[in-house]
């Protein structure tokens, strides 16, 4: 697991993430490249990604929305995100980043 992709920092956890919009649903599907690869369902239109992407992490972490904020790259689809009061290790559990299953699709 590459140490860039989820960061501990005095503050939290920072994550970078690659994200997917237009999806059909808000989901982590796992590493894409140097990032945390999250689909949402939210255009990429007046922050709508951005948005739904800090819903989602808020609710991952079970912390409020304003413990999530996108550090840089709010106008791309790469960005940091930090979760503020969460540990690199809490992190990847709960997104399941650790030990990533792979499905055979039949």
């Amino acid at each position: 697991m590459n140490s860039l992709i989820v960061q501990d920092t005095k503050d939290g956890a920072i994550l970078t993430v690659h994200i997917q919009p237009k999806a059909s649903t808000t989901e982590c599907v796992g590493i894409h490249g140097n990032a945390i690869k999250i689909r949402v369902a939210a255009p990429p239109v007046d922050g709508a990604a951005n948005e739904e992407l800090i819903r989602f992490l808020a609710r991952q972490f079970s912390i409020p929305a304003a413990s999530v904020q996108i550090q840089s790259g709010a106008n791309g689809r790469h960005k940091r995100v930090l979760v503020k009061g969460a540990t690199a290790q809490l992190v990847m559990a709960r997104l399941s980043l650790g030990h990533q299953k792979r499905s055979a699709k039949p």
